[in-house]
């Protein structure tokens, strides 16, 4: 695959478990008194849709239409899940059953780290009502889309024969359905297109299976044909992933992150690509490989946060480019920075346009990088730069330049901003050092008072003479053929 696919002109039918995922941030310095468990000072708390519900939010974020199903209680966990969707483009269609409790999942996060996870929920059968429902809300849907996802959780929906029907009714009309399953019988997921286990689920369904390469080509062969499947895609963690397809071929594909924070939601990410990438006409491999990039991006985040369309294509566009994972948006970054100072590192920023790299960059960004632990670069988005030097710049891209610098060594992390000066991320970063070149005084830095304020430093390095972007294109202007 040469190009980037359009993913706006696709729909997806999402039918699942979902649930609210609550985060509770926090500080850890000491131990109870109470008991040897670690006391957590909380300091924010979030909540998003979990499960089923996380997989269409990696959908919506990849900019194709999005169509969800799902059950949830007639209480304030449900009232809240629904609430969560309203800005999301997802169109949420949930059965809310009277005397259900909402599955809800609460984890307490410190350092950085999940130290606990409170799970409340209900796993029983749903009634025939409900199901009576849900294959309504199905049929209604059908028509209507390219594609379908069953993701199982285990938290009830799928009890009976829910999951055959809806593959009997996807496969009348020819629409693929794939599939993240839960427990050791898959004889419900029979006819489906694809089953996209981690090695965890994959050998609950095939106890007998050893971790040599043969015994698991072997195993997958069976399953293919025993739930008469087209594919299998089995996750594998720092191993990459393994696509089975019937009398196929195994295909092996490497693992594409480069520094792992949190797992959670990784595989909702890899069926939603996958699902989407077949859906939209790409061969299964190349939708394969696909969703490995997004699962490398992913697990760069903190706590589930789904894949956005722009940090795929960038992967994509650069996926053979080393770093690539340093390149943050500024919600993700904040997250990352704080995780870093609960490690006690210090958190070194500077920022700029970096169009067309030359020496003088390269030598403030190794000074930057000495005066601390991790280096923050904020990067000029396309439009700010145009206001700040003229419509004929930039000469290379946001995409290009962030990819660039994130091949560096010396820089930790990437983010581009939109806005004239990079005063929003400072605020929200809060680094300890500030650095800029010569042409600046630490009076007119900046966030030089934020930085100051907190006990930072601003640092001010020599500008390297006759070095400058502007010059570099002159001399390309006049330069005379050799």
């Amino acid at each position: 695959m040469r190009d980037y696919p359009d993913f706006s002109k696709t729909a997806i039918l999402v039918i699942g478990d979902v649930m609210l995922d609550r985060y509770c941030w926090g500080e850890v310095d000491r131990i109870s008194p109470e008991a040897p468990v670690p006391v957590v000072r909380i300091r924010q708390k979030t909540q998003t849709p979990g499960g089923a519900g996380n997989v269409a939010l990696n959908l919506a974020g990849l900019g194709c239409r999005c169509f969800l199903i799902g059950v949830c209680g007639n209480d304030g966990e449900g009232d809240a899940l629904i609430s969560l969707f309203g800005n999301t483009g997802i169109t949420a269609g949930f059965i809310r059953v009277d005397g259900r409790s909402t599955t809800a999942k609460t984890r307490i996060i410190g350092r950085g780290q999940q130290l606990l996870r409170m799970d409340d929920e209900e796993t029983g059968p749903l009634t025939h009502e409900v199901y009576r429902k849900i294959y309504d809300a199905v049929d209604e849907r059908l028509d209507q889309v390219q594609g379908a996802i069953i993701s199982d959780y285990g938290k009830g929906i799928f009890q009976h024969d829910l999951s055959r029907r809806i593959i009997e009714r996807c496969r009348l009309k020819q629409i693929p359905v794939f599939v993240d399953p839960k427990g050791v019988d898959w004889d419900r997921y029979n006819g489906a297109t694809c089953i996209t286990p981690n090695t965890a689920e994959f050998k609950l369904a095939a106890p007998g299976i050893s971790d040599d390469e043969l015994s698991y080509s072997q195993e997958a062969q069976r399953l293919i044909h025993q739930c008469n499947l087209s594919y299998l895609l089995v996750t594998r963690g720092a191993h990459g992933m393994s696509l089975f397809g019937r009398e196929r071929p195994v295909r092996h594909i490497s693992s594409e992150a480069r520094e792992v924070y949190d797992v959670s939601g990784a595989g909702d990410t890899v069926i939603a690509v996958l699902a989407l990438g077949v859906a939209a006409g790409i061969e299964i491999e190349d939708a394969a490989r696909l969703a490995n990039l997004a699962a490398g991006v992913v697990v760069g985040k903190v706590g589930t946060r789904p894949i956005l369309e722009k940090e795929l294509r960038r992967a994509f566009l650069g996926n053979v480019m080393e770093g690539m994972s340093k390149i943050l948006s500024p919600e993700d970054a904040a997250g990352l920075i704080k995780q870093w100072r609960n490690e006690g590192k210090s958190v070194v920023f500077t920022n700029g346009c970096f169009d067309i790299l030359h020496i003088g960059h390269i030598k403030l960004l190794h000074a930057a990088a000495a005066e601390g632990d991790k280096l923050v670069v904020g990067l000029n988005a396309d439009a700010s730069i145009k206001k700040l030097k003229g419509p004929f710049r930039p000469v290379m891209g946001e995409a290009e330049r962030s990819a660039i610098l994130a091949s560096l060594k010396c820089v930790d992390m990437v983010v581009v901003f939109s806005e004239e000066t990079p005063i929003e991320l400072i605020r929200n970063f809060e680094p300890d050092v500030i650095v800029k070149g010569g042409d600046y005084t630490p009076e007119t830095v900046v966030g030089h008072d934020i930085v100051e304020k907190k006990g930072g430093r601003v640092v001010i390095f020599p500008l390297v003479e006759g070095f400058s972007t502007t010059r570099v294109i002159e001399q390309m202007k006049h330069q005379k053929p050799v």
